[in-house]
């Protein structure tokens, strides 16, 4: 039997870094919304039970709308977002099933995440209690001081970008959560949260084309690989 599994779908971003008027989410690719595209993919992934969105109180009725547009049946809250992504996650979990075993966390602008991820991550989160996508960094990373200079050249082999979904045990992610509130810690994603309260985090390879969508040349790039059929 395979866990009770909800998913998180984060869809409070903004156009600012894209030079847009309209969230990014709705922006669209081929006539069909980014968000859409994202969602669709937990809709019919069979692991997936539940599906709760969080949005930002000016996107409500937008997200609402999209989910009514494209008749999604999984989506069983809708949650207003916080002042950091990290309440906004915590404001999702706390409206999450109580059958819910695994929780993944997905970034609503990822409309290219695959079931075949989705059903990886749940797999790695049932064997090590929290598991993360990510790939190897193709680019030499530099370390550098507030005013521009190079200070260090982290060994790229160690070094990988990371992805969503974020996948764990929903007691690990909870607990993980109020230890953090307790202490005033902000983290980057969902796994450095997991990290402070002192868990191990499994990555697993994603794919170099489960790109996150923020500035224009993203959205260029993400036309292309639609133009190849791989949507």
């Amino acid at each position: 039997m395979y866990p009770y599994c909800t998913a998180i779908i984060m869809a409070g971003g903004k156009g600012s870094r894209m030079g847009s008027e309209i969230s990014k989410q709705f922006l669209s690719i081929d006539e069909k919304e980014i968000l859409a595209y994202t969602i669709d993919v937990f809709e019919q992934c069979e692991k997936i039970q539940e599906i709760i969105m969080v949005s930002g109180q000016g996107d409500m009725q937008k997200t609402k709308a999209l989910v009514q547009k494209y008749g999604f049946q999984k989506i069983s809250q809708f949650v207003v977002g916080g002042k950091e992504r990290q309440d906004s996650v915590r404001n999702g979990l706390s409206k999450v099933s109580h059958q819910t075993e695994i929780v993944l966390v997905q970034d609503g602008v990822r409309p290219f995440v695959t079931e075949d991820m989705i059903e990886r991550s749940i797999q790695g989160a049932m064997e090590y209690g929290s598991c993360i996508m990510g790939m190897p960094v193709k680019d030499t990373i530099k370390v550098c001081s507030p005013n521009g200079m190079a200070v260090e050249t982290p060994d790229r082999c160690s070094l990988w970008q990371i992805q969503t979904p974020q996948t764990f045990q929903r007691d690990l992610l909870v607990q993980a959560y109020e230890k953090a509130n307790a202490a005033g810690f902000l983290g980057t994603d969902d796994a450095s949260v997991v990290e402070f309260a002192g868990c191990k985090v499994k990555v697993v390879e994603g794919s170099y084309r489960n790109i996150k969508i923020t500035t224009a040349e993203d959205l260029l790039i993400a036309e292309a690989f639609k133009k190849e059929g791989n949507m």
